[in-house]
Order: structure tokens, then sequence, then C-alpha cells
């Protein structure tokens, strides 16, 4: 990878994340502060690992209206968002800002299309990307100019296809084809029946592509397993326009936006003293606050 580099964050993912992570912190005014202190951490820990020179941090704005009419229950079992996390969300937001990191979202636009489209147009103008997250939805835009950061694997390794085919056993460009046979609990889609991640790793090794699968169907061995195919065909074939991150043609920005400011001194100022982050408070009076944006 070359000097420049654009990490790309999922926002909601690391809100969560933080969230979970760390119970009961409040400001001095009630104010829950859980989130906020872990996502400002995280990211600086990301921005020591990455050295980025672009930064974006997307945020989900809710379901894709094609996805929900294709399958009603997309996502649909997903838990509500803590009433103390959703308190949080714009109070990060104004962080970000005066931070100086660029930060988006828009109603009815998913986080994993806006990253898809980002990462493709960041590609075309040749800037290496990181994605932060452990979304495995993303190991489908995997490529030698294009990682993943993801905060489960605790060595901090940049995952490459390397890492895609140990998690998974397929190629990143295969992982649509594998997740539209597998499916995908946390997302509400079903899988072929009987058909877990290994059974569909050994199909996609030995056909490549779901669409070869289906066209030498009479060849899958036990009868029991291509009759499940034969079956599932449809939803497969749903499940692979579910899965593939959509382009959106109207989101695109001037790269060079996603280059962080210097920061508003006197914002986050005012916000470290009414959440009471007092280590993030010093480092900043010490004239050190480049250290911890």
């Amino acid at each position: 990878m070359g000097a420049d580099r654009l990490l790309i964050v999922d926002g909601h993912h690391y809100a969560y994340r933080s969230f979970y992570a760390i119970r009961a912190m409040n400001a001095p005014d009630g104010f829950p502060t859980n989130a906020l202190y872990g996502f400002i951490n995280s990211l600086r820990r990301m921005r020591a690992r990455v050295a980025p020179t672009h930064i974006a941090v997307i945020w989900d704005g809710g379901l894709d209206e094609d996805r929900t009419e294709a399958l009603p229950n997309y996502k649909a079992e997903r838990d509500p968002m803590p009433d103390d996390l959703e308190l949080q969300l714009d109070a990060l937001d104004e962080w970000l800002g005066a931070a100086g990191v660029h930060s988006w979202c828009h109603e009815g636009v998913e986080a994993d299309d806006v990253i898809g489209t980002l990462t493709r147009q960041a590609e075309v103008a040749g800037l290496p990307v990181v994605i932060a997250s452990s979304d495995k939805d993303f190991f489908q835009l995997i490529n030698p100019n294009v990682h993943l950061l993801n905060p489960n694997d605790k060595t901090d390794t940049l995952w490459q296809a390397e890492q895609v085919r140990a998690k998974t056993g397929v190629e990143p460009a295969q992982i649509i084809d594998w997740l539209s046979l597998v499916g995908d609990s946390v997302d509400g889609i079903p899988g072929v029946r009987g058909v877990g991640p290994k059974t569909a790793t050994k199909l996609l090794l030995e056909y490549k592509t779901v669409e070869n699968l289906y066209s030498n169907l009479d060849a899958v061995k036990p009868d029991g397993l291509q009759g499940r195919l034969r079956e599932a065909k449809a939803e497969v074939l749903r499940n692979q326009k579910l899965v593939v991150l959509k382009d959106i043609p109207e989101w695109k920005i001037n790269l060079e936006e996603l280059r962080p400011g210097a920061g508003d001194y006197a914002t986050l100022h005012a916000q470290y003293t009414r959440w009471n982050f007092r280590s993030l408070l010093n480092e900043l009076e010490s004239g050190r606050q480049g250290e911890l944006l």
C-alpha cells in the first residue's frame, strides 16, 4: 500500500461494540457516555494501526427497500436499539464533526452499500482502503488494495484473501455465492436447508460459482443434497441479490474531503468537560490533541 490510505469505519458496528463493552458509564449530568468513550478510543486505536490519510465513518440510515420487498423478514429479527445508545448517536456525530472526521448517514440507505460504493470509488482513484468492521459481507470487497480491520481479531491483522480463505474456505470473489448458499441468520436470510459452511465451501471449491453449480446440478451427490439445492434455487438466486453490496450512483464524494481536519479545540474541550472524559481533556489541554483525534 502507498502512503495514502482511506479508513472506512462501520459506525453502528463500533457504537454497539462500545456500548456493550463498557457498562454503566455516565456524565455528571446523567447522560450515558459508554458508547461515546469506547468509540472515541476505538477510533484512536484504528488510526494508530492503519495510519490513514483519509477517514469516513458511515452510519446505517435504515433498510434498503428492494431487499425488504424481496424478503420481508430481512433484518426483521434484530432487537431495537437500546435507548441509552440511541441517545449517544447524535453526540457521537457531533464529536466526529468537532474532530474533523467525515461522518455520513442518509435515511433508507444501508451503511454496507455506502461502504461498498465508497470503496469502489477509492479503488478507481488509486486510493487503498481499510474497512473497519467484523461484518462478513465486506469479505466480498477484499482484494490486494482493500483490506479489512476485524475487531474480533485481536492480532490487529489487516485481513486479505488469506484470512478470508482461513475463515470460510473460499476466495473473496466467492463470498456472495457462499453466503447465498449458507444464508445469514444475523440478517434473517435463510440458506439452503442442510447446507452449512463446510458443505457450501466444498461445493464452491468444486463448481467455483453458484451459476456453474446449478448448470451441473445433476452431477451433485448425494441425491438428497441435489434435491435440496434444486428446491432452493429461487431462494439462492434471491439471496445473491440480497447479499451483494449495491452501488449507489447518487452517492459520490470528493475524496479529498475525507482528509481529517485539524479539529475544533473549543468544541472538543466543552464535550470532554461535559462528559467528564478527564484523560482526553488533559491531553487536549496539554497540546497533544492531535494524538486523540
